[in-house]
């Protein structure tokens, strides 16, 4: 029987379905027809096939050929499946053996003269040829990704002819394990947080940040530090765990974005224009590529100058925000992409950036910072655990000698606070406190008699959203952690309502 299959994986979001390549030869007039819901590039492909199996020395079998691309269900583009198609097709005219194809998945975009070029989104194929028991033949410019997955068995071909020499008598040999596991112990920071003078505050809520995941965002004048701070946040955050890593390196796999072997456990820092719309920051478009929010998962994202965004665009982020997932649908199929992330956002505080500045420098009216202000709206600020006033320094302060506290020695020795931290709550709840759950909070940020007496009066007096609430509780457990202390204290919560822009010394002047 003029019958073969053959297995391939196609790219939906950061999922990779396995897609089955049967391919029947007939009698009748040559032709060759595809089925199976292939897009455009998709059925150019039988050109680029019909060329490479002859420059590669091979016979194109002059028959009916009829290809079915299975299931039908899920769309298929890009050149990835060249490769699968061509073997098919060999293997269906009795110049490969079928057996050998039953246990091998392939990828894989052909050159008309035969050469093996690389295809986008190999890494979530090795994880799912792995899971699902076969081995994955890959193009040899995707090895570097190919080989950080643990326990996946994969192949590396060039050509088309090295590909059949494999499945014929001369086996490739298996691309070894390469993943640098003596990884660095601080993840790369452009700034350390030693070298920034005054600013106290600002540093103690951006460790308090790094240490539960929360998010962040900094007010205050042009040229004040905002940026900078930000920028000292990769420095203290630690490597992700094996499964965080491999999620985010899938999606820059999915993106097309190149992968460090050597840094392929540091969270993302992604930082984008204010000038990016909807579709880059949540992602979409014509093949459905991740957005910002989603080559953040894991890491961090980081907005400057936040009024700048587009009122849309911000309004985007709150659905990841709460629920880490965004859902783009389409007529016929919908796509989750992952979107875990840790927002740090900076602003000025009016248009011309000096309102409340100490120099009086301001000249905003009242009604054109309203309309500057209301371009981020209520719910997203609720979203946001700090919000944090970065002042203007004045001379001393810039120029002068750093007092010593426990701020000034650097970013490695803040980190391994963090880290003390984070292992607290992973072991505790399985999860940062930023993430807990409503259900987690009762028995994870339990208050004692004092604390919940000034909670009620917080909430009652400024009549916070149970959102809110349940964030102020969270951060103050953050900050008992980062003191190693088993219970929320008034203290505790005194400090997370500071960070609200709430002052807990007007509710309870005893503290």
């Amino acid at each position: 029987m003029s019958l073969a299959v053959v297995y391939t994986r196609a790219n939906q979001g950061v999922d990779s379905p396995l897609v089955t390549v049967e391919t029947h030869l007939s009698n009748g007039l040559p032709a060759l027809s595809m089925v199976g819901l292939p897009e455009t590039a998709v059925r150019e492909s039988r050109e680029r096939v019909r060329s490479a199996i002859l420059n590669a020395g091979l016979e194109f079998p002059a028959r009916r050929i009829t290809i079915n691309m299975a299931p039908a269900g899920v769309p298929k583009s890009g050149g990835r499946y060249d490769l699968a198609i061509a073997l098919s097709i060999l293997a269906a005219s009795e110049q490969l053996p079928k057996a050998k194809l039953a246990t091998t998945e392939v990828l894989g975009e052909l050159a008309l003269a035969g050469d093996v070029r690389g295809v986008q989104g190999v890494l979530p194929a090795v994880i799912a040829a792995r899971d699902a028991g076969r081995s994955l033949m890959v193009p040899a410019a995707n090895t570097d990704e190919a080989t950080l997955v643990v326990g996946a068995t994969t192949f590396a071909v060039t050509t088309l002819q090295q590909a059949c020499q494999h499945f014929v008598d001369q086996p490739l040999d298996e691309l070894v394990h390469s993943r640098n596991t003596a990884q660095a112990d601080a993840c790369p920071s452009p700034v350390d947080m030693a070298d920034i003078r005054g600013q106290h505050l600002a540093k103690r809520a951006l460790l308090i940040a790094a240490a539960g995941a929360h998010n962040m965002l900094m007010v205050g004048p042009p040229g004040t530090g905002k940026t900078l701070l930000a920028n000292t946040l990769p420095g203290l955050l630690p490597t992700l765990s094996e499964a965080h890593a491999l999620a985010s390196a899938s999606i820059r796999s999915v993106a097309g974005q190149p992968l460090n072997a050597g840094q392929w456990a540091v969270p993302p820092f992604r930082a984008p224009h204010h000038s990016a719309s909807g579709v880059a920051m949540v992602g979409g478009g014509r093949h459905l590529t991740p957005g910002e929010v989603t080559l953040a998962h894991a890491g961090v994202l980081f907005l400057d100058e936040l009024t700048e965004f587009k009122r849309h665009v911000l309004e985007c982020l709150r659905e990841p925000l709460e629920s880490g997932t965004v859902t783009i649908a389409r007529a016929d199929y919908r796509v989750t992409f992952p979107a875990r992330f840790q927002l740090i956002a900076a602003m000025n505080p009016c248009p011309c950036g000096y309102h409340g500045d100490s120099q009086g420098q301001c000249r905003c009216t009242p009604e054109r910072i309203a309309r500057y202000l209301e371009k981020i709206s209520g719910p997203l600020l609720d979203r946001i655990d700090l919000h944090v006033e970065v002042p203007r320094l004045d001379y001393r302060e810039l120029m002068g000698s750093e007092p010593v506290d426990d701020l000034a020695s650097g970013s490695a020795a803040l980190r391994e606070r963090v880290v003390s931290a984070r292992e607290r709550q992973l072991v505790r709840a399985g999860v940062l406190n930023s993430r807990l759950t409503a259900a987690q909070l009762e028995s994870v940020c339990a208050l004692n008699k004092d604390s919940d007496a000034l909670l009620q009066q917080i909430v009652e007096r400024l009549r916070l959203s149970a959102r809110a609430c349940h964030r102020l509780i969270k951060l103050a457990r953050t900050i008992a952690d980062l003191e190693s202390s088993p219970d929320i204290c008034p203290k505790h919560l005194a400090e997370a309502a500071s960070y609200r822009g709430i002052s807990a010394l007007s509710v309870l002047p005893a503290l």
